[in-house]
C-alpha cells in the first residue's frame, strides 16, 4: 500500500455538549481536506476512522488536537490506499459505538475495565499468568483471527452482549481480559461485565490492532478484521509464524476470503475459499440458501 495515503483510527470518551455542532465543525474540515470514512459523535465523545492523503490526516489530527476535549486523544496510524471508504459519514448518535446500547447504562467516564497495555499482555502470555480472555468482536471477525485460547462470544452485533453475559458467569471471579479492534467496544464492554458482577476486569488498552503492530504473529492467529474495504489487516503475515486462523465456511480449508451469502435474503457475511465459490464473489452460505431462488442478478 501506498504511503501516500494514511488511514486513523481514534476515539475519546469525553463529554461533548454538543454534538449536532461538533459533527458540522468536524464536516465542513474533512470535506475541506478530502478526507472519507465514518465519524460518530455522542454526548458521551467521539469515535472515528478516516482516509485520506497523508498530509490531510496529519492535518486533521493537529485540528482535533487543538480543541482541548481531544487534546490527548490516541489516534493510530496506518497505511491506506485512497480507496477505504467509499464516502465521508459524519453523525450524531446516542452513542459512539452503535447508537443501539444506550439502555447497557454503562458510562466509560465513571466505570470501565482496567487498563492493560500490549506489553503488559504480552507479559502476562510470556509468563503464562493465568487470565481468562473474552474477545467482544462479532463472530465474523473473531473467525478471521483471534488471541490464542480467548473465547469469543457468538454474536452478528455488539448490542446482543448482554443476552450472554450467563454464558461467562462461571468466570465472574476470574481475572478477565477483554479485547476488541481498537479499544471503544471494551470500553464498554468491560464496564458491563463490573456492573454485572465480574470483580477483575481489564481491557486492552488501543485494542487488538496495537498488540499487533508491536507483536506480530505472537500469540495471536490470523488477521485483524477492519471495517473497510481492506477487510482484513495483517503485520508480517509473510513470516513463517503467520498462521492463517480462518476457515471457508463450506468446505473447511483454511481461508481469508470473505463474501455475502448471493441469496440476498440471507446476505451473510461468512469466510468463503475461492474453490467452493468457482472463483467468483458470488456462493451461497449454506444448502438451505442455495434452494432459495437469489434475487441478486450474476
Amino acid at each position: 500500500m501506498s504511503s501516500e495515503y494514511q488511514i486513523l483510527l481514534f476515539y475519546k470518551y469525553v463529554t461533548v455538549a454538543d454534538p449536532v455542532d461538533l459533527v458540522e465543525e468536524q464536516r465542513a474540515f474533512c470535506e475541506a481536506h478530502e478526507l472519507t470514512g465514518r465519524i460518530l459523535i455522542a454526548e458521551e465523545g467521539i469515535n472515528g476512522t478516516l482516509e485520506g492523503l497523508t498530509e490531510n490526516t496529519e492535518a486533521y489530527i493537529d485540528y482535533l488536537r487543538a480543541d482541548p476535549r481531544f487534546a490527548d486523544i490516541d489516534i493510530k496510524r496506518s497505511p491506506g490506499f485512497g480507496e477505504a471508504f467509499p464516502k465521508l459519514s459524519i453523525k450524531a448518535r446516542r452513542d459512539i459505538v452503535s447508537n443501539q446500547i444506550e439502555d447497557w447504562a454503562v458510562d466509560p467516564r465513571q466505570t470501565t475495565g482496567k487498563y492493560l497495555s500490549s506489553e503488559e499482555l504480552h507479559q502476562w502470555f510470556e509468563e503464562g499468568r493465568e487470565f481468562f480472555m473474552i474477545d467482544m468482536r462479532n463472530d465474523y471477525e473473531f473467525m478471521a483471527g483471534h488471541f490464542v485460547e480467548s473465547i469469543g462470544m457468538p454474536i452478528r452485533n455488539f448490542r446482543q452482549i448482554p443476552e450472554f453475559l450467563d454464558s461467562i458467569r462461571h468466570l465472574e471471579g476470574k481475572t478477565v481480559v477483554t479485547v476488541c479492534t481498537g479499544g471503544v467496544r471494551c470500553e464498554k464492554a468491560s464496564g458491563l461485565l463490573i456492573k454485572h458482577g465480574f470483580s477483575d476486569v481489564y481491557q486492552l488498552k488501543d485494542g487488538i490492532v496495537t498488540y499487533m503492530e508491536k507483536y506480530p504473529n505472537k500469540h495471536f492467529l490470523g488477521k485483524l478484521y477492519v471495517f473497510d474495504q481492506r477487510i482484513l489487516m495483517g503485520f508480517n503475515t509473510d513470516s513463517a509464524e503467520h498462521q492463517i486462523a480462518g476457515r471457508c465456511q463450506l468446505c473447511g480449508s483454511p481461508s481469508e476470503r470473505y463474501i455475502n451469502c448471493r441469496n440476498t435474503a440471507c446476505h451473510l457475511h461468512f469466510i468463503c475459499c475461492a474453490a467452493c465459490s468457482n472463483g467468483d464473489v458470488l456462493a451461497f452460505c449454506s444448502e438451505a440458501c442455495k434452494q432459495v431462488v437469489p434475487t441478486l442478478a450474476i
